[in-house]
């Protein structure tokens, strides 16, 4: 292996390290979902629709565990 091939090497490690530690976390991608940063920030009427909608979804979700779990476990 020449010297450039490893420098090739370690700057293509290099690079896949600084890509790996910007990528946003999982906590953060979900963040940002639920804040509804991919809507069009300037219209405030699709930023909070977006948001209403998707906090209204969670709950529903939430809703619907509880719900499931009271009906198996009172049921008989």
């Amino acid at each position: 292996m020449s010297r450039d091939d490893r420098a090739t090497d370690e700057a293509r490690r290099i690079i896949d390290r600084v890509g790996l530690e910007s990528e946003p976390t999982m906590l953060g991608r979900a963040r940002d979902h639920m804040a509804g940063r991919d809507a069009d920030q300037a219209d405030w009427v699709e930023l909070w629709g977006t948001r209403i909608g998707r906090w209204g979804g969670v709950a529903l979700l939430l809703y619907l565990i509880w719900w499931l779990l009271d009906f198996a476990f009172t049921a008989g």
